[in-house]
């Protein structure tokens, strides 16, 4: 069996994936954004607020490397 798997020297992205793409991430970073200033306001002591502020700062930050991620790679593409 051929292994068909395309290596990170040999990704190529369209430029309308890449603009889609990007669009994506930094839409949902800003939601993110916003979700967790909303739950800043609350009480700080319930585990219910504690528990959704770790989910969406670890969501965030993993929106954030990958748009930073895509965009190194654009970078280097071009």
């Amino acid at each position: 069996m051929q292994d068909r798997r395309v290596t990170p020297e040999d990704a190529t992205i369209s430029a309308e994936l890449y603009q889609k793409g990007t669009t994506q991430l930094e839409t949902e970073i800003r939601i993110l954004e916003v979700w967790l200033a909303e739950l800043n306001e609350t009480s700080r002591d319930n585990p219910f607020s504690l528990a959704a502020r770790k989910s969406y700062g670890d969501m965030l930050q993993s929106r954030k490397d990958l748009l930073k991620s895509l965009q190194k790679h654009r970078q280097s593409a071009t």
